[in-house]
């Protein structure tokens, strides 16, 4: 859940945000892309601006600057100088283009990964800023035990696994709180893509199908303005619910498939520790209403409705509930809501079956388009080049972080990985908690 642009982690996902931009692709030609100098300039600005001056409103594009707010940016901000010290400067910039690159930001104590778009018309506002990892100058955490110890130690829950993936059920090399639910945000969209997977293996639908717009109303995302009558291809549907962790293109799917037939998905692909918790399986739309509206009365209203009834109040008061009763500033205060119960709700070992389970259905019909839609965004782009393949999805919202991937190693082994942490109390530390899964998935990797 989260702002179209944000400064953050992921997530996909990352605290503020969990849409992240597509990874980014080889170019065609041979010429290695070159940062313009508009773009070098903005990065410039970008890292005195991390450094507590600078001018928010110049360097940043309107959509930006109303997506995330300039005391939320200074909160982000603060986070990051207490976790790696003040910032030191540009350490490396690579290009995706004139207009787009990858950048290593060096900080007292580490170093920042990120991506940077600006506008390719003048003035050249910065458009996207996204962090995409953190690392020590010196890596704090030497082993995985190491890693789950220093999970221990954060406020609020945390769960962690790291598993073997291969022709029975996955075998857990590490954990923490394994089978414990938390709540875990945009992932559940992996469920969504699994029924959309099983309906196409089954014969029900193929990926070249499209999707009629029927006018239903639709949160944040591509297709928010979309008339009446648009016809949406599926496979670009699932390619933005899982790469950009798109809301709309999350409710699109999640009311076209079917809510009940998604709901039958969460036995199928292992969803068991929390699966009772996901019924009825809400969308993105209905939890923004459900936390947002009247200061969360409508959620309290939706909490006291007995379970059995709670399926048509989504189709009654929260469907019938305008959109425009949403607060533009919700999550914009980084205070968690309801993430204890409004939520979608999985243990690590619950989304490593999920995983497991769309591995397997890698294999069969349809299997290269589902990998391609997993590996698009890979989460966290630097370790996971340490692997052959990466697949993944996160989620995230003030109080909730979650990061999950399937991973295949160079010697052809798969695995799979999930980790997440609530804290219902406060936003929890992005930036930390996404250097301890790089360091995961570094450590991890076979040699």
């Amino acid at each position: 859940m989260k702002s179209l642009l944000a400064f953050a982690v992921l997530t996909a996902t990352p605290v503020m945000a969990q849409t992240a931009p597509p990874a980014p692709q080889p170019q065609p030609t041979r010429t290695a892309p070159v940062a313009s100098p508009e773009l070098q300039q903005r990065v410039r600005e970008v890292v005195t601006l991390l450094g507590g001056s600078g001018d928010y409103d110049a360097t940043f594009s309107t959509g930006f600057r109303t997506a995330l707010l300039k005391a939320t940016f200074d909160g982000m901000t603060a986070q990051i100088v207490a976790q790696l010290g003040k910032p030191t400067g540009v350490e490396s910039i690579t290009a995706d283009g004139p207009w787009a690159a990858r950048l290593k930001i060096g900080f007292e104590h580490g170093i920042l990964d990120a991506q940077i778009a600006i506008d390719s018309s003048a003035p050249h506002p910065v458009t996207m800023l996204r962090a995409t990892g953190s690392e020590p100058r010196a890596a704090a955490e030497t082993t995985i035990d190491a890693i789950v110890a220093t999970l221990a130690t954060l406020p609020g829950r945390t769960n962690f696994t790291l598993a073997r993936l291969g022709a029975g059920a996955p075998v857990r090399i590490a954990g923490r709180e394994s089978a414990t639910p938390l709540a875990i945000g945009s992932a559940f969209k992996l469920v969504i893509l699994s029924e959309l997977v099983r309906s196409i293996a089954a014969g029900e639908r193929k990926w070249t199908d499209t999707v009629t717009l029927n006018g239903r109303p639709l949160p944040s995302g591509f297709y928010t303005q979309a008339a009446k009558g648009t016809a949406v291809p599926i496979r670009d549907l699932a390619e933005r619910m899982i790469s950009v962790s798109d809301n709309s293109a999350t409710d699109i799917l999640l009311f076209h498939l079917g809510r009940q037939k998604v709901e039958a998905m969460l036995p199928v692909v292992g969803m068991t520790d929390g699966a009772r918790r996901n019924v009825p399986f809400l969308g993105t739309l209905e939890m923004f209403k459900l936390k947002g509206i009247d200061q969360g009365a409508l959620g309290t209203r939706f909490l006291a409705t007995p379970p059995g009834a709670r399926r048509a109040f989504l189709d009654g008061p929260v469907a019938a509930a305008p959109i425009a009763a949403i607060p533009a500033t919700l999550f914009q205060d980084g205070k968690p809501i309801h993430i204890a119960d409004i939520e979608w709700f999985a243990s690590a070992d619950d989304l490593v079956r999920t995983m497991d389970w769309l591995r397997r259905a890698g294999d069969g019909p349809g299997g290269t388009e589902l990998r391609a839609i997993l590996s698009k965004n890979p989460g966290l782009p630097a370790p996971a080049a340490k692997w052959d393949y990466a697949g993944y999805k996160g989620g995230s919202e003030p109080g909730v972080l979650n990061m999950t991937f399937v991973l295949r190693a160079k010697d052809s082994q798969w695995y799979a990985l999930s980790a997440g942490w609530n804290d219902p109390d406060r936003s929890v530390d992005t930036l930390r908690f996404t250097g301890l899964m790089t360091r995961t998935l570094e450590l991890a990797a076979p040699r």
